[in-house]
């Protein structure tokens, strides 16, 4: 069903709006993706925060005109069946969600990725982001790395007070 000039308008609209509230917009080509299979990468990705939507690459160009900082995005790659997935929380998430359904359905394939600032990203860029920790991972890495020498001296503490402990108790006896 063909969408109206309104309709047409309205998703340029939402697309802008999420464009620019989005750190990373991802984009996919999912030719040979059947529809079941595209809900269940909507599920998954919801889970991170990941929104998935698939929209024609004529109205993304306009949504992308409508957002200053996006308006010099080469849009060479946009060709094709495409998906775009957007997450405002999460730079990586999106590129991981897609990356963990790809191996799953290997008909979905990176094109690229819109950053916030306005450059896209090679396909081999957004495979490299997949591969990162998520925010909330490297956040615990970071404290685990704190807490790292306060538990070794605790640790070093305790020793010491039992190997003490054990000497007095053998005196004792």
């Amino acid at each position: 069903m063909a969408l109206s000039k309104d309709q047409k308008n309205q998703v340029v609209s939402e697309v802008a709006e999420a464009l620019t509230s989005s750190k990373m917009t991802v984009v996919a080509a999912y030719q040979g993706t059947t529809v079941k299979a595209i809900q269940q990468l909507r599920r998954d990705a919801r889970e991170n925060g990941t929104k998935i939507r698939v929209v024609k690459n004529r109205l993304v160009i306009q949504a992308l005109q409508q957002v200053n900082n996006l308006k010099n995005v080469d849009t060479n790659a946009l060709n094709g069946q495409l998906l775009y997935a957007f997450n405002s929380e999460d730079e990586v998430a999106p590129a991981q969600s897609l990356a963990a359904f790809a191996k799953t359905n290997p008909t979905i394939e990176f094109v690229g990725a819109i950053s916030a600032e306005g450059k896209f990203l090679s396909a081999d860029d957004v495979k490299a982001l997949a591969t990162l920790p998520g925010k909330e991972q490297l956040i615990a890495q970071v404290i685990n790395t704190l807490l790292s020498p306060i538990n070794d001296v605790t640790n070093a503490l305790s020793g010491n007070l039992h190997a003490l402990l054990d000497g007095i108790e053998a005196k004792a006896q």
